[in-house]
């Protein structure tokens, strides 16, 4: 007797398709590639089934001699080539700096790779093992994803890998900041080792202003007279004032030379030449000030003045912050400060020893709830 039980089916086994792949396995794209007149082609399809077809199609055009199509995202396109037109891109960006920098890094190690073959995987290690914190990954990935953006209106690129790649989770802002002790000491050293930047240094504690807007500031915007200066270009778009108190002036007068322009700038460095390598940290090793940047100037500025009894709309406000969140992460970032708070306390002793004399003092008897 013939048994009726049915055997399990043997699951199917995908033919591979010469000339039509995956490039991203999972993601349910699919890409065409062929050769032609010795140039290899390749073009991003979208269903496997289409891209059989096109494939199919292209391959018989080209046997015939027919004229293929002007495809997008030319193949031979490198990321060196995409860096090159992002740098032309920011060309009047007031951060070029940083972008020609960063730029110079990814070149070095990814530069002569073409651009379409780089893979979200290959470019996450890359950065991963390039970058050290969260905060460096996300910037080294946006430099790349604008990139690729510019290459894509430049018709160069039909892809982005970095889209592709998550944005690393930043901890809480830099809370660093220098104590008034911590601010002589490195004060004192600039000034013996390198006495050409104590103004600019002094300037920065004294008020709190972003690094761009103080190397671009020029002598047309400051009033001695009315301790100020104006500020157009800021981070926000918006223009502010910036009051100088007398350690701030007496810097800047320091810096006043003849026949200087309205358009000269009042730093002798300036953005564009400024950079922390070339003294700033040097000074900070040398005064033994660690897990400090030009940027915590900025912080001592604010925190010096939550100490002060500043509230958080004045810190706004002379800082330059957009918000008042902003503004309320300096209001703790004292120990003394909290101090003098909970000393507030103290101050209620000699009321409580005044109602001691003149009410009966609680006992325990007081909570017995025996009876």
């Amino acid at each position: 007797m013939r048994s009726t039980a049915t055997k399990p089916k043997t699951p199917k086994t995908e033919v591979k398709r010469r000339g039509v792949f995956e490039k991203i396995p999972g993601s349910g794209v699919w890409w065409v590639q062929y050769f032609a007149k010795g140039k290899r082609h390749r073009e991003k399809v979208g269903a496997k089934q289409k891209a059989i077809d096109l494939y199919t199609a292209r391959k018989a055009d080209a046997a015939a001699n027919r004229k293929l199509p002007q495809l997008r995202g030319a193949p031979g396109v490198t990321i060196g080539e995409l860096l090159k037109d992002l740098l032309e891109h920011v060309a009047d960006h007031k951060d070029l700096r940083t972008y020609k920098s960063r730029s110079k890094i990814v070149q070095a190690d990814l530069g002569s790779q073409i651009a379409a073959d780089l893979l979200p995987t290959d470019l996450r290690k890359w950065l991963t093992e390039q970058c050290g914190t969260p905060a460096t990954f996300n910037r080294y990935k946006s430099l790349i994803s604008l990139a690729y953006k510019v290459g894509a209106s430049n018709n160069k690129v039909t892809v982005n890998p970095a889209r592709m790649v998550l944005h690393r989770k930043e901890p809480a802002g830099r809370k660093r900041y220098l104590t008034r002790e911590e601010y002589a000491t490195l004060h004192a050293t600039i000034f013996k080792s390198y006495p050409r930047h104590l103004a600019e240094f002094i300037v920065s504690v004294h008020t709190g202003m972003r690094l761009t807007e103080q190397f671009s500031c020029k002598w047309s915007q400051v009033n001695l007279r009315l301790k100020t200066i104006e500020l157009t270009d800021t981070k926000n778009s918006t223009a502010r004032t910036v009051r100088l108190n007398a350690e701030a002036v007496a810097a800047i007068e320091s810096l006043r030379r003849p026949g200087q322009k309205g358009t000269d700038v009042v730093f002798p460095t300036g953005a564009a030449d400024y950079d922390q390598g070339d003294w700033f940290h040097p000074a900070c090793t040398e005064a033994k000030i660690a897990d400090y940047l030009w940027h915590c100037n900025r912080h001592t500025f604010c925190s010096w003045l939550a100490m002060a009894g500043a509230t958080e709309r004045q810190i706004m406000e002379a800082a330059g912050h957009k918000s008042l969140a902003m503004a309320a992460r300096y209001s703790h970032l004292s120990p003394e400060h909290h101090q003098s708070v909970v000393d507030l306390l103290s101050v209620a002793k000699t009321d409580q020893a005044a109602l001691s004399t003149d009410s009966p003092a609680l006992s325990t008897d007081s909570f017995d709830m025996s009876s």
